[in-house]
């Protein structure tokens, strides 16, 4: 039908239907060659990529990096493990002061300990290496600061445990009072105390961020199913706060004897900032005292200087000496 159709078409040229034809096959055979040497590519490409990143992978399982890596989460998992089984006075305290410090990670006592032990031989190296080409000294004298050294090294991570909770604390006794007021606010608009403590700690995150994370913890303490009396108790302990010890000891007397605890708060805020002021005075007066030593060494001399210079020239130009 298409032959009588591209006949009748062409008329009686049979030459330009068979060129016709030839091309039509011609064109359908090249597109199909060109689709399957596409696809083969396509094929080869993905196969290439798989392979260089499988080579890719095992160059870096067999790299220092990895092994390294690897080796340091053994170390890691194995001291966890080891100090997680032990639940002496000690490490209970250590992980206390963790907590304390804003240190949540559950490997925080593993890294703890490392560290110590890295400081503290990596410092006695150091000295022992570095030491004798910067001065020149005797036995006892290297010796002495080589120990020193990884004494430093060794007491260096509780220092630095110790410089973060004293921080935190200030920030924290800085924000309490303002917590507390806020929180009377949110009693006294008819909120709860879960509420409240949920709104109080969006409040304070730009100015106490500490305060503010301490006081989520404890949201999520209490919405994972823990007590509220438990979780202003762990709240104080991570404050590490008298403030905050009353405040649960308040809270939980009020729960206990069925008082009101929007009377409780109002009062225990109005201690607060009676206390404030009362810390802010001691400052104000503590201040003579503090400013008697650096007036002495800075500025009696130089007013006796002063004094005296005149009375010498007068005594020297007379010829008295």
């Amino acid at each position: 039908m298409i032959a009588s159709i591209l006949s009748s078409v062409f008329s009686d040229d049979g030459s330009i239907l068979l060129g016709l034809l030839v091309f039509l096959a011609a064109g359908t055979m090249a597109f199909s060659v060109m689709a399957y040497l596409r696809v083969r590519g396509a094929v080869k490409r993905r196969t290439a990529r798989l392979a260089d990143d499988g080579e890719h992978q095992g160059s870096l399982t067999r790299s220092l990096r990895y092994t390294s890596g690897k080796a340091m989460t053994r170390l890691l998992e194995y001291t966890t493990k080891h100090y997680a089984a032990t639940n002496d006075g000690s490490t209970k305290v250590l992980r206390r002061r963790l907590i304390q410090a804003g240190i949540y990670n559950p490997r925080g006592i593993a890294y703890f300990f490392i560290a110590r032990t890295a400081l503290a031989i990596g410092l006695g190296l150091i000295l022992f290496v570095f030491l004798p080409l910067m001065i020149k000294s005797s036995g006892s004298f290297f010796w002495l600061m080589v120990i020193v050294g990884g004494i430093a090294g060794y007491v260096g991570p509780s220092m630095y445990i110790d410089k973060r909770i004293s921080k935190r604390r200030a920030e924290h006794r800085s924000g309490f009072p303002d917590f507390m007021d806020l929180l009377v606010i949110c009693a006294d608009s008819g909120l709860s105390m879960e509420a409240s403590l949920e709104r109080v700690g969006r409040e304070l995150g730009d100015s106490y961020p500490s305060l503010s994370a301490n006081i989520h913890v404890t949201n999520l303490e209490i919405r994972a199913g823990r007590s509220l009396k438990d979780a202003l108790e762990r709240f104080a302990d991570r404050l590490a706060l008298d403030e905050a010890r009353s405040f649960a000891t308040l809270i939980n007397q009020s729960i206990d004897l069925g008082s009101s605890i929007t009377d409780a708060l109002r009062v225990y805020s109005d201690d607060m900032r009676h206390k404030r002021l009362s810390i802010a005075e001691e400052k104000a007066y503590a201040l003579p005292a503090k400013l008697s030593i650096p007036m002495m060494v800075c500025i009696f001399p130089v007013l006796f200087v002063v004094i005296l210079l005149p009375v010498f020239v007068r005594l020297h130009v007379g010829n008295y000496f």
